[in-house]
């Protein structure tokens, strides 16, 4: 199936009235192997995808629709955030350990740190213009972008995966799938403060806040849940089946909805209200369309599908939400 039919089928599979409607697709033109994280710049409204396999980051002009730059000879790129008090695009490389940082303005380096190993998630904290880096066998590293430099760093004592900084706090909130463990820690002192555990889930990856209600949204894979979790002492507040194989998972506060993104091809929309959480519809993309990123600025959710069988070129799907359904 040419990538043509593959878009044309996904449209004749979404149902009138579906809470996503695909508003285009973007071509990633001779990109191969797996699509990790996604950063967007908002005032050149670029969007920065790390192409794992291709040891490339493409940014892709949301005006034009179309990638528009590379930076190439990258050690299997990860995580990729856009700092917007220091203008800096920071690129951690799993396949190094090293953190990379680039001038947006003309993608020149800027310089880099070497973690040690498996550079992953990288976060921006809003508050000091710092990233949070997930790295090696356990930690978080702070760093200055601008230097750059290592700050400081938190001990977690397995692999984060997915996390998320509470904004107007010091507390971040790490998955650590191999130890089964959601972890708190305080990036001012670098101590974690708590450890909760889900009974008999596992394989948590994507995690998402949404602060303004103290609330936690964790995916786990195995098996397949989208679990709610008190932000202030770790109880679960709601468990629902969730599709296979999830990456990442969003709030819109906007809409009281949450956006679950799947390899198996499927993005999972859940309201989540005052009542209660309830699923809301199952959106069908593409296989191997895990990796998305919601863009409440923007009113888009953004999903990254890898080249396959079925559409061989990578690209990246927009979705336009609709108006809130209830």
């Amino acid at each position: 199936m040419s990538a043509l039919r593959a878009v044309v089928a996904l449209l004749l599979a979404l149902e009138p009235g579906a809470p996503l409607t695909l508003e285009k697709t973007i071509s990633l033109p001779n990109v191969a192997g797996r699509i990790d994280h996604l950063g967007v710049d908002l005032g050149r409204k670029h969007l920065f995808v790390a192409e794992l396999g291709n040891g490339t980051i493409d940014v892709v002009d949301l005006e034009a629709g179309k990638p528009t730059a590379r930076i190439s000879g990258l050690a299997e790129p990860q995580g990729v955030a856009y700092v917007p008090a220091s203008d800096r695009i920071v690129v951690a490389g799993g396949g190094d350990g090293k953190v990379r940082v680039f001038r947006a303005g003309d993608l020149s380096p800027a310089g880099e740190i070497a973690l040690g190993s498996d550079a992953d998630n990288v976060r921006v904290d809003p508050r000091s213009g710092h990233v949070v880096v997930g790295y090696g066998s356990g930690g978080l590293a702070v760093i200055d972008p601008v230097t750059p430099s290592k700050l400081g760093e938190v001990e977690l004592g397995a692999h984060p995966e997915g996390f998320q900084l509470e904004p107007e706090t010091a507390r971040v909130f790490v998955n650590l799938p191999s130890a089964r463990q959601i972890a708190v820690a305080d990036l001012a002192s670098g101590l974690r403060t708590a450890t909760w555990a889900v009974p008999d889930l596992k394989s948590n990856f994507p995690l998402a806040i949404d602060a303004s209600r103290s609330l936690l949204a964790v995916v786990f894979r195995s098996p397949a849940k989208l679990v709610l979790l008190d932000a202030k002492t770790g109880a679960v507040t709601a468990s629902l089946p969730a599709c296979s194989d999830a990456d990442d998972v969003f709030f819109d506060a906007h809409r009281g909805w949450i956006y679950v993104s799947c390899g198996e091809g499927a993005v999972d929309v859940f309201q989540s209200d005052s009542t209660g959480t309830r699923p809301l519809a199952r959106v069908p993309t593409l296989p191997g369309g895990r990796t998305s990123l919601f863009v409440p600025e923007l009113d888009r959710l953004f999903v990254a599908v890898r080249a396959g069988s079925a559409h061989p070129e990578a690209s990246i799907l927009v979705f336009r939400p609709s108006p809130r359904v209830d």
